[in-house]
């Protein structure tokens, strides 16, 4: 096929089919880790109202749930979750975003939330300097699949390659800054035995 003929048909199949990364998970990639991330596009978020930057590396991880809405298990249902919560984080809350900087299904795969550069509204006092993953579902009595507990640690990980988050990070549940059962019982207790977890929390 002569060059002039391969770059109309590379322009046709773009303008028919859209180009490749849309519809398709995106990927976070380090030097050791590569990660399934679904785009704010893909599970379908509102524009935010205002973002404030935040001030990298962070010194702090506080892991969440939702408890409601409940665990996800497929693109379709996360991405649906991930506009319940959005709406309701904007229109009942009044905040600008969605609250989580980033959300992890039970489908393995990370949701976009605020991403790695923005002020989250997660963890009151101490959303300047953190980024809050929250994992779909409700991790009071059981915890989540372990594949969605280990899909965390590596976005932590490649969070700390990247720079977003300081190599000396503290790792909280949301419930060591705040009057709350969050990030659950069982969650919690789990989240004791990972990598740099921290007991006690600096008072904001």
């Amino acid at each position: 096929m002569a060059v002039k003929e391969l770059a109309l048909f590379l322009v046709l199949v773009i303008y028919v089919n859209g180009y490749p990364s849309r519809g398709v998970k995106n990927q976070c990639v380090s030097k050791t880790k590569t990660i399934p991330i679904v785009s704010r596009d893909e599970w379908g978020a509102q524009s935010p109202t205002s973002i404030t930057n935040l001030t990298l590396p962070v010194p702090y991880v506080i892991i969440h749930h939702t408890y409601e809405p409940g665990a996800c298990y497929s693109l379709l249902e996360c991405s649906s979750a991930m506009r319940s919560i959005q709406n309701y984080h904007q229109g009942t809350q009044g905040w600008a975003d969605i609250g989580y900087n980033f959300a992890v299904g039970g489908d393995g795969s990370i949701y976009e939330g605020r991403g790695w550069k923005a002020v989250g509204a997660h963890a009151a006092g101490y959303n300047s300097v953190s980024i809050g993953i929250v994992l779909i579902g409700d991790f009071v009595f059981q915890l989540p699949p372990a594949h969605q507990m280990e899909l965390t640690k590596e976005l932590i990980e490649v969070g700390v390659e990247l720079g977003y988050i300081s190599k000396e990070y503290s790792l909280i549940g949301h419930r060591q800054v705040r009057s709350t059962e969050c990030p659950g019982d069982a969650l919690f207790q789990e989240i004791t035995t990972w990598d740099r977890f921290t007991p006690a929390v600096n008072t904001k």
